[in-house]
Protein backbone atom coordinates (compact mmCIF):
# COMPACT_ATOMS: atom_id res chain seq x y z
CA UNK A 1 0.00 0.00 0.00
CA UNK A 2 1.78 3.45 -1.14
CA UNK A 3 -1.29 5.53 0.33
CA UNK A 4 -3.95 5.82 3.13
CA UNK A 5 -7.04 6.98 3.33
CA UNK A 6 -7.77 7.66 6.87
CA UNK A 7 -11.55 7.61 6.34
CA UNK A 8 -14.59 7.34 3.79
CA UNK A 9 -15.17 11.39 3.84
CA UNK A 10 -11.82 12.23 3.13
CA UNK A 11 -10.30 13.68 -0.27
CA UNK A 12 -7.10 13.27 0.60
CA UNK A 13 -4.57 10.39 1.37
CA UNK A 14 -1.60 10.40 2.92
CA UNK A 15 1.48 8.92 0.87
CA UNK A 16 2.65 6.33 3.22
CA UNK A 17 6.33 6.27 0.67
CA UNK A 18 7.58 9.11 -1.40
CA UNK A 19 5.41 9.01 -4.57
CA UNK A 20 7.00 10.44 -7.90
CA UNK A 21 5.37 11.82 -11.02
CA UNK A 22 3.56 9.23 -13.33
CA UNK A 23 3.65 6.92 -10.36
CA UNK A 24 0.27 4.83 -9.88
CA UNK A 25 -1.64 3.87 -6.61
CA UNK A 26 -4.70 2.38 -6.12
CA UNK A 27 -6.80 3.82 -3.67
CA UNK A 28 -10.52 2.34 -2.87
CA UNK A 29 -10.36 -0.19 -5.89
CA UNK A 30 -9.78 3.01 -8.39
CA UNK A 31 -6.07 4.43 -9.74
CA UNK A 32 -4.74 7.87 -9.33
CA UNK A 33 -1.91 9.20 -11.48
CA UNK A 34 0.51 11.10 -9.15
CA UNK A 35 1.14 14.91 -10.30
CA UNK A 36 3.48 16.15 -8.15
CA UNK A 37 6.54 14.87 -6.20
CA UNK A 38 5.03 13.85 -2.70
CA UNK A 39 7.32 13.32 0.28
CA UNK A 40 6.10 10.62 2.54
CA UNK A 41 3.49 12.07 4.86
CA UNK A 42 2.29 14.11 2.74
CA UNK A 43 -0.94 14.16 1.50
CA UNK A 44 -2.37 13.73 -1.57
CA UNK A 45 -5.60 14.64 -3.59
CA UNK A 46 -7.97 11.78 -4.46
CA UNK A 47 -10.88 13.75 -5.50
CA UNK A 48 -10.95 17.42 -7.30
CA UNK A 49 -10.98 19.92 -4.59
CA UNK A 50 -12.41 23.34 -5.66
CA UNK A 51 -11.01 27.17 -4.80
CA UNK A 52 -12.67 27.41 -1.33
CA UNK A 53 -14.01 24.03 -0.31
CA UNK A 54 -12.46 22.08 2.55
CA UNK A 55 -9.92 19.40 2.40
CA UNK A 56 -10.71 16.69 4.75
CA UNK A 57 -8.52 14.54 6.51
CA UNK A 58 -9.78 11.84 9.26
CA UNK A 59 -13.28 13.32 8.68
CA UNK A 60 -12.88 16.55 9.43
CA UNK A 61 -11.85 19.88 7.49
CA UNK A 62 -8.46 20.80 8.02
CA UNK A 63 -8.69 23.66 5.78
CA UNK A 64 -9.48 25.31 2.68
CA UNK A 65 -8.03 24.95 -0.42
CA UNK A 66 -6.59 28.63 -1.95
CA UNK A 67 -6.84 27.29 -5.27
CA UNK A 68 -8.36 24.72 -7.15
CA UNK A 69 -6.51 20.99 -6.79
CA UNK A 70 -6.97 18.05 -8.97
CA UNK A 71 -6.59 14.54 -8.10
CA UNK A 72 -2.95 13.71 -7.82
CA UNK A 73 -1.97 16.69 -6.52
CA UNK A 74 -0.03 17.41 -3.29
CA UNK A 75 -2.60 19.08 -0.98
CA UNK A 76 0.36 21.23 1.62
CA UNK A 77 0.70 24.94 2.38
CA UNK A 78 1.12 25.88 -1.12
CA UNK A 79 -2.90 25.31 -1.61
CA UNK A 80 -4.21 24.71 1.50
CA UNK A 81 -5.10 27.32 4.40
CA UNK A 82 -6.38 27.28 8.04
CA UNK A 83 -10.19 27.96 8.69
CA UNK A 84 -9.85 29.15 11.83
CA UNK A 85 -9.83 32.76 13.15
CA UNK A 86 -10.83 34.32 16.75
CA UNK A 87 -12.64 33.21 20.01
CA UNK A 88 -15.49 31.09 19.44
CA UNK A 89 -18.96 30.29 21.02
CA UNK A 90 -19.50 26.42 22.22
CA UNK A 91 -22.44 24.62 22.85
CA UNK A 92 -22.51 21.75 25.18
CA UNK A 93 -23.86 18.35 23.25
CA UNK A 94 -22.71 15.53 25.33
CA UNK A 95 -21.39 12.14 23.45
CA UNK A 96 -20.21 8.90 25.38
CA UNK A 97 -17.74 6.99 23.20
CA UNK A 98 -16.16 4.50 25.59
CA UNK A 99 -17.64 1.61 26.42
CA UNK A 100 -15.25 -0.22 29.01
CA UNK A 101 -15.99 -4.17 29.18
CA UNK A 102 -17.29 -5.62 32.56
CA UNK A 103 -14.00 -7.30 33.53
CA UNK A 104 -10.78 -6.35 32.66
CA UNK A 105 -7.53 -7.89 34.07
CA UNK A 106 -4.60 -5.75 33.63
CA UNK A 107 -1.29 -6.86 34.86
CA UNK A 108 0.11 -5.41 38.14
CA UNK A 109 3.07 -3.32 38.31
CA UNK A 110 5.94 -2.84 40.84
CA UNK A 111 6.58 0.47 42.30
CA UNK A 112 7.52 1.48 45.88
CA UNK A 113 4.69 2.70 47.99
CA UNK A 114 5.25 6.16 50.04
CA UNK A 115 4.20 6.73 53.97
CA UNK A 116 1.48 9.02 52.35
CA UNK A 117 0.10 6.43 50.13
CA UNK A 118 1.71 7.64 47.13
CA UNK A 119 3.30 5.37 44.91
CA UNK A 120 6.69 6.07 42.77
CA UNK A 121 8.18 4.32 39.81
CA UNK A 122 11.62 5.81 40.59
CA UNK A 123 14.05 5.80 43.79
CA UNK A 124 15.23 9.04 43.23
CA UNK A 125 17.44 11.52 45.36
CA UNK A 126 16.95 15.13 43.96
CA UNK A 127 18.28 18.51 44.86
CA UNK A 128 15.65 21.29 44.24
CA UNK A 129 17.64 24.52 43.75
CA UNK A 130 15.22 27.38 44.97
CA UNK A 131 17.16 29.80 42.50
CA UNK A 132 19.12 29.47 39.45
CA UNK A 133 22.48 30.66 41.09
CA UNK A 134 22.80 28.17 43.05
CA UNK A 135 22.05 25.15 40.40
CA UNK A 136 26.20 24.58 40.31
CA UNK A 137 26.48 23.86 43.81
CA UNK A 138 23.89 21.38 43.47
CA UNK A 139 25.97 19.68 41.03
CA UNK A 140 29.33 20.43 43.57
CA UNK A 141 27.09 18.74 46.38
CA UNK A 142 26.63 15.44 44.58
CA UNK A 143 29.57 15.05 43.57
CA UNK A 144 30.82 14.79 46.68
CA UNK A 145 28.33 13.20 48.06
CA UNK A 146 28.92 10.54 45.69
CA UNK A 147 32.42 10.48 46.16
CA UNK A 148 31.70 9.61 50.09
CA UNK A 149 29.36 6.81 49.07
CA UNK A 150 31.22 5.31 46.80
CA UNK A 151 32.04 1.64 47.49
CA UNK A 152 28.85 2.18 49.93
CA UNK A 153 25.46 -0.28 49.27
CA UNK A 154 23.59 1.79 49.67
CA UNK A 155 23.64 3.92 46.33
CA UNK A 156 23.47 0.88 44.22
CA UNK A 157 20.06 0.60 44.82
CA UNK A 158 18.79 4.00 43.93
CA UNK A 159 17.65 4.73 40.32
CA UNK A 160 19.25 8.33 39.93
CA UNK A 161 20.76 11.28 41.38
CA UNK A 162 19.55 14.94 40.01
CA UNK A 163 19.49 18.51 40.20
CA UNK A 164 16.23 20.44 39.38
CA UNK A 165 17.93 23.12 37.51
CA UNK A 166 16.35 26.15 36.59
CA UNK A 167 17.31 29.97 35.87
CA UNK A 168 14.40 31.25 38.35
CA UNK A 169 13.63 32.04 41.93
CA UNK A 170 15.38 35.45 41.85
CA UNK A 171 13.64 39.07 41.28
CA UNK A 172 10.44 37.34 40.77
CA UNK A 173 7.44 38.38 42.25
CA UNK A 174 3.28 37.48 42.33
CA UNK A 175 2.15 35.37 40.42
CA UNK A 176 5.17 34.58 38.57
CA UNK A 177 7.17 33.73 41.05
CA UNK A 178 3.88 31.74 42.96
CA UNK A 179 4.09 29.12 39.87
CA UNK A 180 7.54 28.44 39.91
CA UNK A 181 7.13 28.17 43.57
CA UNK A 182 4.26 26.03 42.24
CA UNK A 183 6.31 23.86 40.15
CA UNK A 184 9.29 23.49 42.65
CA UNK A 185 6.99 22.62 44.97
CA UNK A 186 5.33 19.50 42.68
CA UNK A 187 9.05 18.54 42.05
CA UNK A 188 9.85 18.36 45.42
CA UNK A 189 6.48 15.92 46.85
CA UNK A 190 6.79 14.05 43.49
CA UNK A 191 6.33 10.10 45.11
CA UNK A 192 9.34 9.34 42.45
CA UNK A 193 11.85 10.99 44.59
CA UNK A 194 12.98 9.09 47.59
CA UNK A 195 14.87 12.14 48.61
CA UNK A 196 14.87 15.89 48.66
CA UNK A 197 17.23 18.40 49.71
CA UNK A 198 15.56 21.67 48.88
CA UNK A 199 18.75 24.44 48.24
CA UNK A 200 18.44 27.62 49.08
CA UNK A 201 20.87 30.51 48.91
CA UNK A 202 19.23 32.77 51.29
CA UNK A 203 19.11 36.18 49.45
CA UNK A 204 16.71 35.12 46.93
CA UNK A 205 12.75 36.06 46.39
CA UNK A 206 11.82 32.83 46.58
CA UNK A 207 12.71 32.49 50.43
CA UNK A 208 12.35 28.94 51.89
CA UNK A 209 9.85 30.26 54.43
CA UNK A 210 7.75 31.57 51.64
CA UNK A 211 8.60 28.08 49.08
CA UNK A 212 7.37 25.82 52.15
CA UNK A 213 3.92 27.25 52.19
CA UNK A 214 3.60 25.29 49.21
CA UNK A 215 4.70 22.02 49.85
CA UNK A 216 1.99 21.44 52.69
CA UNK A 217 2.54 18.04 54.02
CA UNK A 218 5.91 16.38 53.84
CA UNK A 219 8.03 13.43 54.93
CA UNK A 220 10.78 15.85 57.31
CA UNK A 221 13.00 11.95 56.89
CA UNK A 222 12.54 12.64 53.26
CA UNK A 223 12.55 15.73 52.24
CA UNK A 224 15.25 18.20 53.88
CA UNK A 225 16.61 21.74 53.72
CA UNK A 226 19.64 24.11 52.99
CA UNK A 227 20.49 27.59 52.81
CA UNK A 228 24.41 28.10 51.42
CA UNK A 229 24.83 31.51 53.48
CA UNK A 230 23.74 30.07 56.73
CA UNK A 231 27.23 27.68 56.73
CA UNK A 232 30.82 27.94 56.17
CA UNK A 233 31.07 24.93 53.69
CA UNK A 234 27.45 24.69 51.89
CA UNK A 235 29.03 21.52 49.86
CA UNK A 236 30.21 19.51 53.01
CA UNK A 237 26.78 20.10 54.67
CA UNK A 238 24.92 19.51 51.60
CA UNK A 239 26.95 16.18 50.89
CA UNK A 240 26.31 14.75 54.67
CA UNK A 241 22.60 15.39 54.25
CA UNK A 242 22.61 13.95 50.73
CA UNK A 243 24.31 10.53 52.29
CA UNK A 244 21.39 10.72 55.22
CA UNK A 245 18.52 10.71 52.86
CA UNK A 246 20.37 7.96 50.72
CA UNK A 247 20.76 6.11 53.69
CA UNK A 248 16.53 6.06 54.68
CA UNK A 249 16.07 5.77 50.83
CA UNK A 250 18.08 2.54 50.79
CA UNK A 251 15.28 0.95 52.69
CA UNK A 252 12.54 1.56 49.99
CA UNK A 253 11.69 -1.62 48.11
CA UNK A 254 9.19 -2.35 44.82
CA UNK A 255 6.58 -3.96 45.83
CA UNK A 256 3.11 -5.15 43.36
CA UNK A 257 0.75 -2.41 43.00
CA UNK A 258 -2.54 -2.28 40.38
CA UNK A 259 -2.20 -0.81 37.18
CA UNK A 260 -4.82 1.78 38.31
CA UNK A 261 -2.42 3.45 40.42
CA UNK A 262 -0.24 4.58 37.45
CA UNK A 263 -0.94 8.33 36.17
CA UNK A 264 0.63 9.16 32.90
CA UNK A 265 1.36 12.01 30.52
CA UNK A 266 0.40 12.58 26.79
CA UNK A 267 2.80 14.41 25.06
CA UNK A 268 4.01 14.73 21.18
CA UNK A 269 6.87 16.78 20.01
CA UNK A 270 8.44 17.01 16.41
CA UNK A 271 5.29 15.91 14.60
CA UNK A 272 4.87 14.38 11.35
CA UNK A 273 1.89 13.55 9.06
CA UNK A 274 1.87 9.77 10.50
CA UNK A 275 1.60 11.05 14.07
CA UNK A 276 -2.57 10.80 14.01
CA UNK A 277 -2.17 7.78 12.21
CA UNK A 278 -0.16 5.63 14.59
CA UNK A 279 1.65 6.37 17.61
CA UNK A 280 -1.37 9.53 18.92
CA UNK A 281 -4.28 6.49 18.39
CA UNK A 282 -1.63 3.97 19.93
CA UNK A 283 -1.20 6.31 22.78
CA UNK A 284 -5.24 6.69 22.85
CA UNK A 285 -5.50 3.48 23.17
CA UNK A 286 -3.57 2.51 25.80
CA UNK A 287 -5.21 5.84 27.49
CA UNK A 288 -8.84 3.93 26.97
CA UNK A 289 -7.08 1.08 28.75
CA UNK A 290 -5.94 2.46 31.90
CA UNK A 291 -8.43 4.70 32.18
CA UNK A 292 -10.80 1.47 32.21
CA UNK A 293 -8.42 -0.15 34.60
CA UNK A 294 -9.33 2.89 37.16
CA UNK A 295 -5.58 4.96 35.99
CA UNK A 296 -5.70 8.28 35.05
CA UNK A 297 -4.21 10.09 32.09
CA UNK A 298 -3.33 14.11 31.16
CA UNK A 299 -3.64 15.35 27.66
CA UNK A 300 -1.83 18.89 27.36
CA UNK A 301 -0.46 21.70 24.74
CA UNK A 302 -3.58 23.58 24.54
CA UNK A 303 -2.71 25.57 21.35
CA UNK A 304 -2.50 21.95 19.62
CA UNK A 305 -6.47 21.74 20.88
CA UNK A 306 -7.48 24.52 18.48
CA UNK A 307 -9.69 23.40 16.20
CA UNK A 308 -10.32 20.12 17.47
CA UNK A 309 -11.40 21.12 21.12
CA UNK A 310 -15.08 20.46 20.22
CA UNK A 311 -14.24 16.53 20.06
CA UNK A 312 -12.70 17.28 24.10
CA UNK A 313 -15.81 19.29 24.98
CA UNK A 314 -18.68 17.14 23.43
CA UNK A 315 -16.59 13.84 25.93
CA UNK A 316 -17.21 16.75 29.37
CA UNK A 317 -18.60 14.41 32.22
CA UNK A 318 -20.80 17.43 33.11
CA UNK A 319 -21.68 20.67 32.24
CA UNK A 320 -18.76 22.43 34.66
CA UNK A 321 -16.23 20.44 33.13
CA UNK A 322 -17.46 21.37 29.60
CA UNK A 323 -17.27 25.30 30.89
CA UNK A 324 -13.49 24.87 32.31
CA UNK A 325 -12.89 23.44 29.07
CA UNK A 326 -14.48 26.26 27.32
CA UNK A 327 -13.02 28.72 29.65
CA UNK A 328 -9.12 26.82 28.93
CA UNK A 329 -9.52 26.94 25.23
CA UNK A 330 -10.82 30.38 25.08
CA UNK A 331 -8.93 31.68 27.70
CA UNK A 332 -5.48 30.36 25.99
CA UNK A 333 -6.06 32.22 22.66
CA UNK A 334 -7.12 35.55 24.32
CA UNK A 335 -3.54 35.17 25.77
CA UNK A 336 -1.96 34.73 22.65
CA UNK A 337 -4.38 38.05 21.18
CA UNK A 338 -3.40 40.07 24.60
CA UNK A 339 0.42 39.87 23.15
CA UNK A 340 -0.47 40.89 19.49
CA UNK A 341 0.61 37.47 18.31
CA UNK A 342 -1.24 35.12 16.24
CA UNK A 343 -3.30 32.64 17.44
CA UNK A 344 -2.93 30.01 14.81
CA UNK A 345 0.24 30.58 13.76
CA UNK A 346 1.04 26.77 13.98
CA UNK A 347 2.37 24.23 12.88
CA UNK A 348 6.18 24.50 13.49
CA UNK A 349 8.56 24.88 10.17
CA UNK A 350 9.35 20.86 11.67
CA UNK A 351 5.93 20.01 11.57
CA UNK A 352 5.15 21.28 8.19
CA UNK A 353 8.31 19.32 6.93
CA UNK A 354 7.04 16.07 8.54
CA UNK A 355 3.61 16.69 5.99
CA UNK A 356 1.33 18.94 8.57
CA UNK A 357 0.26 21.82 6.97
CA UNK A 358 -2.19 23.65 9.12
CA UNK A 359 -2.92 23.82 12.91
CA UNK A 360 -6.59 22.08 12.78
CA UNK A 361 -4.46 19.07 10.65
CA UNK A 362 -2.04 19.40 13.84
CA UNK A 363 -4.81 19.34 16.35
CA UNK A 364 -7.16 16.41 14.94
CA UNK A 365 -3.65 14.53 15.49
CA UNK A 366 -2.85 15.66 18.75
CA UNK A 367 -6.36 15.09 20.20
CA UNK A 368 -6.33 11.37 19.70
CA UNK A 369 -3.34 10.62 22.52
CA UNK A 370 -6.63 11.26 24.45
CA UNK A 371 -8.62 8.34 23.56
CA UNK A 372 -12.39 8.11 24.19
CA UNK A 373 -12.90 8.68 27.40
CA UNK A 374 -14.80 11.40 28.89
CA UNK A 375 -13.08 14.67 30.73
CA UNK A 376 -13.32 14.46 34.12
CA UNK A 377 -11.57 17.32 34.67
CA UNK A 378 -9.44 20.27 33.61
CA UNK A 379 -6.34 21.27 35.50
CA UNK A 380 -4.70 24.86 35.36
CA UNK A 381 -0.62 25.48 35.58
CA UNK A 382 0.47 24.18 38.83
CA UNK A 383 -2.75 22.08 39.75
CA UNK A 384 -2.45 18.41 41.05
CA UNK A 385 -4.37 15.42 39.76
CA UNK A 386 -7.42 14.71 41.78
CA UNK A 387 -9.88 12.54 40.25
CA UNK A 388 -9.58 9.68 38.18
CA UNK A 389 -9.61 9.20 34.55
CA UNK A 390 -8.53 11.95 31.54
CA UNK A 391 -7.75 14.91 32.61
CA UNK A 392 -6.84 18.14 30.50
CA UNK A 393 -4.24 20.42 31.52
CA UNK A 394 -3.58 24.45 30.84
CA UNK A 395 -0.17 24.33 29.48
CA UNK A 396 1.96 25.65 26.15
CA UNK A 397 2.81 23.81 23.19
CA UNK A 398 6.75 24.01 24.45
CA UNK A 399 7.88 20.91 24.75
CA UNK A 400 10.28 21.28 27.52
CA UNK A 401 7.27 23.71 29.55
CA UNK A 402 4.55 21.37 28.80
CA UNK A 403 6.73 18.11 30.04
CA UNK A 404 7.56 19.14 33.47
CA UNK A 405 3.79 20.22 33.47
CA UNK A 406 2.86 16.64 33.73
CA UNK A 407 5.23 15.32 35.81
CA UNK A 408 4.28 18.53 38.24
CA UNK A 409 0.93 17.66 38.38
CA UNK A 410 1.65 14.06 39.35
CA UNK A 411 2.09 11.67 36.27
CA UNK A 412 4.54 9.20 36.87
CA UNK A 413 5.58 9.12 33.17
CA UNK A 414 5.50 10.52 29.68
CA UNK A 415 4.18 8.87 26.75
CA UNK A 416 5.35 10.75 24.05
CA UNK A 417 4.78 10.71 20.62
CA UNK A 418 7.13 12.05 17.62
CA UNK A 419 7.84 11.18 13.93
CA UNK A 420 10.97 13.50 13.73
CA UNK A 421 12.57 12.71 16.68
CA UNK A 422 13.35 14.25 19.65
CA UNK A 423 16.18 13.65 22.32
CA UNK A 424 14.79 15.59 25.47
CA UNK A 425 13.25 14.01 28.77
CA UNK A 426 11.81 15.48 32.05
CA UNK A 427 12.54 15.03 35.50
CA UNK A 428 10.06 11.84 35.27
CA UNK A 429 10.36 9.22 32.79
CA UNK A 430 9.43 9.76 29.51
CA UNK A 431 8.65 7.20 27.19
CA UNK A 432 9.55 8.07 23.06
CA UNK A 433 6.88 6.31 20.77
CA UNK A 434 8.23 6.92 17.35
CA UNK A 435 5.66 7.47 14.18
CA UNK A 436 7.12 5.40 11.65
CA UNK A 437 9.99 2.90 11.46
CA UNK A 438 12.58 4.92 9.96
CA UNK A 439 13.03 7.21 12.75
CA UNK A 440 13.07 4.29 14.96
CA UNK A 441 16.01 2.85 13.14
CA UNK A 442 17.81 5.43 12.51
CA UNK A 443 17.59 6.72 16.39
CA UNK A 444 17.91 3.90 19.07
CA UNK A 445 19.32 6.51 21.53
CA UNK A 446 16.31 8.19 21.57
CA UNK A 447 13.28 6.30 20.75
CA UNK A 448 12.07 3.41 23.51
CA UNK A 449 8.84 2.17 21.26
CA UNK A 450 7.53 1.72 17.03
CA UNK A 451 4.23 2.39 16.64
CA UNK A 452 5.65 2.73 12.70
CA UNK A 453 4.74 -0.94 12.31
CA UNK A 454 0.99 -0.24 12.35
CA UNK A 455 1.85 0.61 8.37
CA UNK A 456 3.37 -2.48 7.99
CA UNK A 457 0.51 -4.79 8.80
CA UNK A 458 0.90 -5.28 12.77
CA UNK A 459 -2.59 -4.55 13.88
CA UNK A 460 -3.56 -2.28 16.63
CA UNK A 461 -4.93 -4.83 19.27
CA UNK A 462 -1.53 -6.82 19.00
CA UNK A 463 0.89 -3.39 19.26
CA UNK A 464 -1.35 -2.25 22.61
CA UNK A 465 -0.39 -5.47 24.39
CA UNK A 466 3.35 -5.10 23.36
CA UNK A 467 2.84 -1.85 24.28
CA UNK A 468 1.56 -2.11 27.75
CA UNK A 469 4.26 -4.81 28.48
CA UNK A 470 7.08 -1.82 27.75
CA UNK A 471 4.74 0.89 30.35
CA UNK A 472 4.87 -2.07 32.33
CA UNK A 473 8.36 -2.69 32.50
CA UNK A 474 9.57 0.98 32.70
CA UNK A 475 6.90 1.69 35.47
CA UNK A 476 8.93 -1.51 37.18
CA UNK A 477 12.18 0.09 36.82
CA UNK A 478 13.39 -0.05 33.52
CA UNK A 479 15.50 3.14 31.95
CA UNK A 480 14.21 4.65 29.18
CA UNK A 481 16.26 5.80 26.60
CA UNK A 482 16.88 9.56 27.91
CA UNK A 483 17.15 8.08 31.01
CA UNK A 484 19.86 5.77 30.03
CA UNK A 485 21.29 9.47 28.34
CA UNK A 486 20.94 11.30 31.57
CA UNK A 487 18.49 13.84 29.77
CA UNK A 488 16.35 14.63 32.97
CA UNK A 489 15.54 18.93 32.18
CA UNK A 490 12.39 21.31 33.60
CA UNK A 491 11.25 24.49 32.16
CA UNK A 492 9.20 26.74 33.64
CA UNK A 493 6.29 28.88 32.17
CA UNK A 494 7.26 32.37 32.26
CA UNK A 495 4.34 34.64 31.77
CA UNK A 496 1.65 31.47 31.91
CA UNK A 497 -2.19 32.90 31.56
CA UNK A 498 -3.55 30.66 34.50
CA UNK A 499 -6.96 31.55 33.98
Amino acid sequence: MSVLRITGNDNVAVALKGLNIDDVVEIDGQSLLIKDEIPPAHKVAIKLIRQGEDVIKYGFSIGRATQEIQPGKHVHTHNLKTNLEGVEEYVYEPKQYLHCPDSFATPNFKAFIRKNGCIGIRNEICIVPTVGCINEVGHLILNEAKRRLKGSPYASLLDDFNVMAHPFGCSQLGGDLEKTQKILSSIVKHPNAGGVLVLGLGCENNTLESFSEHLNYIDEERVRFLIAQEVDDEVDAGAAIICELVEKAYSDKREDVPLSSLVVGLKCGGSDGFSGITANPLLGAFSDLLICSGGSSVLTEVPEMFGAERLLMERAESEEVFQKIVKLINGFKEYFISHGQPVYENPSPGNKAGGITTLEEKSLGCVQKGGRAPVVDVLFYGDRVKKKGLNLLESPGNDLVSSTALGAVGCHMILFSTGRGTPFGTFVPTVKVSTNSDLYRRKERWIDFNAGSLLEGVAMEELLRDFLRKVIDIASGERTKSEENGFKQIAIWKDGVTL
